[in-house]
């Protein structure tokens, strides 16, 4: 089911076993102070639970995109958006980049309807868990190393935000190589500190077993900043304690892209989770990149968007899911100027599918678009656990 009307997009999946997930997009209006679209936000989502007939305490994780985090923050943290009931945590996040084509705030929100409670709590600031069918979800947000004082290392703050991820998996009896489903990466000024992150990634890994020969972990490296002037780096990331090697399966199309470490870089295109009656697929941020990892299209943002979405249908073919089990996208563009083109392809072939279009600088100048989400796909395979 899908749903959309001025600044609110949802979609939901119900399954067999009466679990119903569902994804809530929504932007604010343009022209007001940031109180007045904090307001706006909170009163449209307020409107889509209301037609959902969700409870706020089935939230799980919301992000909130931000014009300016630094000077947003700190209002943000006061408003209904971020705080949450202390009987029923929610992971939130906050991130730097711009809603296009021109608000202050936008929100995106995932929730859970169970017959089955689901129960949350917070391990400590940063990670939630959410435990439901015998696994326990693990939302880890605003990972960064806080630093307001003077500019740091990326490699060092790399380390630092990926430490603070798996001491708090290690507390668990998990680890990143054995449960770590999906990382978001964002960085500031992309075009300078990617390549320090990802060489700080890859050493990383390797000492915690994920190599060329073993798998990485689907991830989005994408610019973007949290609130701290010196920070270069910013994660969130999920994980699934109990995870079964069964459950996992990673996506690809050879025949349209090359593998990430072709190019030296450690990340999966794309992974699916299998349970008892539906399969996520999580989708890496995923660009207009041929078989041999070159660039399609340079310089033409349309083709760009739509070599990149026949990518995304490969990668959700290879796992028996397709582009209209998405349940949402998120769109980042370098240049802001080229909204209109994006958002007018979008709505005219998509017109379905959640979409918030934000901006953001790919990791390679010559992509001018990137896109990535989950999509939900119906699976059978009662052996698995539940969701």
């Amino acid at each position: 089911m899908a749903y959309s009307t001025d600044g609110i997009a949802f979609s939901s999946f119900r399954g067999s076993s009466g679990s119903t997930e569902h994804y809530i997009a929504i932007e604010a209006p343009a022209d007001l102070s940031l109180q007045r679209q904090i307001d706006a936000v909170a009163r449209r989502y307020a409107e889509a639970l209301q037609t959902l007939r969700l409870a706020p305490e089935s939230a799980i994780f919301r992000r909130i995109y931000l014009s300016d985090a630094a000077n947003q923050a700190a209002v943000l943290r006061e408003s209904s958006l971020f705080l949450q009931p202390p009987h029923s945590p929610v992971a939130v996040a906050m991130v730097q980049q711009q809603p296009l084509p021109d608000s202050k705030i936008a929100l995106l929100a995932y929730h859970v309807d169970s017959p089955e409670p689901v129960i949350k709590r917070h391990l400590s600031p940063g990670h939630t868990i959410a435990e439901s069918g015998g696994l326990r979800h693990l939302w880890s947000t605003g990972l960064c190393a806080a630093d307001s004082s003077q500019p740091g290392s990326t490699a060092a703050q790399t380390h630092e935000i990926f430490g603070q991820l798996i001491e708090t998996l290690d507390g668990q009896g998990a680890t990143l190589a054995d449960n770590c489903v999906r990382t978001w990466i964002y960085v500031k000024d992309v075009d300078v500190f990617y390549q320090d992150m990802v060489s700080a990634r890859t050493a990383l890994f390797g000492r915690h077993g994920l190599t060329r020969d073993t798998h990485y972990i689907a991830s989005t490296g994408i610019e973007g900043s949290c609130q701290h002037r010196y920070d270069t780096v910013l994660m969130d990331s999920y994980s699934i304690l109990g995870l079964k090697p069964a459950q996992v399966f990673y996506l690809n199309d050879f025949d349209r892209l090359c593998a990430t470490k072709d190019y030296n870089v450690t990340f999966e295109r794309g992974t699916r989770i299998a349970y008892a009656d539906r399969a996520h697929h999580f989708i890496s941020g995923t660009a207009s990149i041929d078989a041999s990892g070159q660039v399609v299209h340079p310089g033409d943002v349309q083709r760009q968007l739509d070599r990149a979405l026949v990518n995304v249908d490969s990668l959700l073919k290879s796992g028996g899911a397709r582009l209209e089990d998405m349940t949402h996208l998120l769109v980042y563009l370098r240049d802001p100027s080229d909204y209109a083109v994006i958002e007018r392809r979008l709505a005219e072939r998509y017109p379905a599918i959640p979409r918030l279009i934000l901006r953001g600088a790919v990791c390679r100048p010559e992509w001018l678009v990137e896109v990535e989400g989950i999509a939900i796909a119906r699976h059978d395979a009662p052996a698995l656990p539940r969701f």
